[in-house]
């Protein structure tokens, strides 16, 4: 069997980012009012920080009014939500982003359940969540990670995924079970998996699409993938790389890339893969909100 085709993950983010900078433009043109969107940091975490810049910088780029809120680590939690309540009411922001984690004296769900759920472009709040999972993914805002996989699926598997089978690998509200649903709507028959299920490589093998976010580096062994199977590798862990010298890392995901490769038929790399989608997604969520508010039909979905 020859290698898997590699899921380019960049070329097709920028291809949504793209579109989404031509729909803003005619937004622009036609209502003179930029998407806006404005994420909150609280703390220094340096992943969190190298998100923020990345997000700031694509949303500068497809032209949308972008705000970043930095506050410091020891910011109490009523502060955080006096802001997130100041942006729930300008009308020049629509959407907004709390950068997670959020420290440890802030809780994460009284924050994300302030934000309103039509500005929620992570869609995270209840609201979303319950259209999400009630099958009105139309009128929902749809977690940015599980939409940017579901972008690549339909790209490499050429849009229909009726009847296929599939199996999630992880439960998580912000990937596993926004996928699983999302999958469910695309009519394929989903299996959720996740670290503790029976005979795990043994339910794998039978899925004509994986999709592996359960956090934990190279589990998912090639052998478990069904030769020619879809593989969605969501994880992105580092690891020691003593090969590269003392103290050095590397990024790897929740699947062994390199033992996959002769039994997928196409597989996303980690980094290159998921990651560019999901920034591309959020700009994707920030358009809808904008034009939703402004009480615009909607327009033909990316995904």
């Amino acid at each position: 069997m020859s290698p898997a085709r590699i899921i380019d993950g960049k070329a097709v983010a920028e291809s949504v980012r793209e579109e989404i900078t031509r729909r803003a433009a005619a937004l622009v043109e036609a209502k003179g009012v930029r998407p806006g969107l404005a994420v909150v940091l609280v703390g220094e975490d340096p992943a969190s920080q190298v998100y923020v810049r990345n997000k700031d910088r694509t949303a500068e780029a497809c032209g949308f009014h972008s705000v970043k809120h930095t506050l410091a680590a020891d910011t109490p939690e009523t502060d955080v939500l006096a802001l997130v309540d100041r942006l729930n009411q300008d009308p020049a922001i629509h959407g907004i982003l709390v950068q997670l984690p959020l420290p440890g004296h802030i809780d994460e769900s009284k924050v994300l359940r302030l934000i309103k759920p039509e500005k929620d472009v992570d869609g995270f709040h209840p609201i979303n969540v319950g259209l999400l999972t009630t099958g009105e993914r139309d009128h929902a805002l749809v977690p940015c990670t599980p939409a940017g996989c579901l972008v690549l699926l339909k790209r490499t598997l050429g849009g229909n995924l009726s009847g296929l089978s599939a199996v999630v690998i992880g439960r998580s509200n912000i990937v596993g079970k926004p996928m699983a649903n999302l999958l469910l709507q695309e009519s394929c028959t989903v299996t959720i998996a996740h670290s503790r299920t029976k005979d795990l490589p043994a339910v794998v093998r039978e899925a004509d699409i994986v999709v592996a976010a359960v956090g934990r580096p190279e589990m998912v062994r090639g052998d478990w993938i069904k030769p020619g199977a879809a593989v969605i590798d969501v994880g992105i862990n580092r690891i020691p790389a003593p090969e590269r010298g003392e103290g050095k890392t590397r990024l790897v995901g929740d699947v062994a890339f390199e033992e996959a490769l002769p039994h997928a038929g196409a597989i996303t790399p980690v980094p290159g893969g998921v990651g560019p989608m999901t920034i591309a997604m959020l700009m994707a969520n920030t358009l809808t909100a904008a034009r939703r508010q402004l009480g615009l039909p909607e327009e033909e979905p990316l995904f």
